[in-house]
């Protein structure tokens, strides 16, 4: 299937832009221009360069740079024009019987600061507000379709990770064993790129790394971090052998249509110690308590709170999510069409859990010199709790050798 196929329907869009447009009358807002490009995805079902124009009541207005005729194929919405440039935009609006907002909102926590200058002077007599942390609170609770999308992109993290044991060699690097299953997540359809919102975050289908290189720290919001490949790259697997009695982390990313799913699993060729076996039985435990927790209501940094207890009751808070004073403040992140995607998981947090959020929720212990242990599934909040969406076993999957 080809993107021009993929089309998303065109009343997942309306409801998208009717809960948007309600959002920003509420706020005084009226209207929105989003040029992010996952953003334009959700509400446009396009990511071609270009621009959408939401009214905060009315038809919204998808202005194309490039390319035109493929925005025309993958989008429903039924106003599209071809534009030469942003200069253009209040042009637009007008022809189209809109008045230019008094109040434009924007994605301020994306847009750089010379672009967002650009938009002052082209909008010189609009005051622009930032819309950002509405449209994550929108797009936070997937629809049916949505979570469809993820339980496919879901499959596709169980059958990835069900490849490790055919591939997992004594002696093979990490690199090597990464691009190995690399390529077979592309064989199934995997997108490459994985979508993050925070600045200066990037990541590449995962993190795959064993021994004491997954407990290498990083600059990555993540508990784990590994060498990399260089000091430019500063995470995800390197160059270092896999050896017997270690665990192997494998924590991989599958990105399918756009949605994707979060998943960790551990492997060792040969048996652990004992004490990593405590402590990824221990994650699990935790796993289960917060599956119970999570449910409509609940509040995020109260779940987080549960988790870090619950963590150092079993004596593990000094190593719970990574070591020393810099170490991530959350236990779980919402997922999408971007990898952190409300709702978090994380310390002073107070959004309250709804049905049809999606949940990463990773527990995991980080023991300098000897490895990562714990796991990592996605999951639905429903109104009896976390219903996991990756199937495969949490245990540690250990092979002879």
């Amino acid at each position: 299937m080809n993107s021009y196929e993929q089309v998303t329907p065109a009343v997942e869009l309306q409801v998208r832009i009717a809960r948007f447009q309600e959002s920003l009358r509420q706020d005084g807002v009226d209207g929105a221009l989003i040029v992010q490009k996952t953003d334009l995805f959700y509400f446009g079902a396009t990511a071609q360069q270009g621009w959408l124009y939401v009214p905060a009541a009315g038809d919204p207005i998808l202005m194309i740079f490039k390319e035109f005729e493929r925005a025309k194929a993958e989008s429903a919405l039924p106003d599209i024009v071809s534009l030469a440039g942003s200069k253009n935009i209040p042009d637009i609006i007008r022809e189209r019987g809109y008045q230019l907002p008094a109040r434009l909102g924007m994605e301020l926590d994306v847009v750089p600061v010379n672009l967002y200058r650009q938009y002052e002077s082209i909008f010189r007599d609009s005051t622009i507000v930032d819309v950002s942390t509405a449209i994550r609170l929108i797009r936070a609770v997937k629809s049916p379709y949505e979570i469809g999308l993820v339980r496919q992109a879901a499959a596709g993290s169980d059958a990835v990770s069900g490849k490790v044991p055919e591939l997992l060699r004594v002696g093979k690097t990490e690199i090597e064993l990464a691009g190995e299953l690399e390529a077979y997540a592309r064989s199934l359809g995997h997108q490459g790129i994985v979508r993050m919102r925070l600045w200066g975050s990037e990541l590449f289908y995962g993190h795959l790394m064993a021994g004491p290189s997954a407990a290498v720290p990083s600059y990555l919001a993540s508990p784990t971090g590994g060498a990399g490949v260089s000091p430019l790259i500063g995470q995800g697997p390197g160059f270092r052998k896999i050896q017997r009695n270690e665990p192997v982390l494998f924590d991989y990313v599958f990105a399918l249509n756009g949605y994707i799913s979060d998943h960790a699993r551990i492997f060792a060729i040969g048996a652990l110690p004992d004490e990593l076996v405590r402590a990824h039985a221990a994650m699990l435990e935790i796993q289960e308590e917060v599956k119970r927790l999570a449910v409509p209501g609940a509040i995020t940094g109260e779940i987080y709170d549960r988790m870090v207890a619950s963590a150092e009751r079993k004596g593990y808070g000094e190593w719970f999510m990574g070591v020393g004073e810099r170490r991530i403040r959350f236990t779980g992140h919402g997922v999408g069409l971007e990898l952190d995607e409300f709702p978090f998981l994380a310390k002073g947090q107070q959004l309250p859990l709804a049905e049809g959020m999606i949940i990463a929720l990773e527990p995991k212990v980080i023991l300098p010199g000897k490895g990562v242990v714990g796991i990592e599934n996605t999951h639905l909040v429903t109104a009896s709790g976390l219903e996991p969406l990756t199937k495969m076993l949490d245990d540690i999957v250990i092979l002879a050798g």
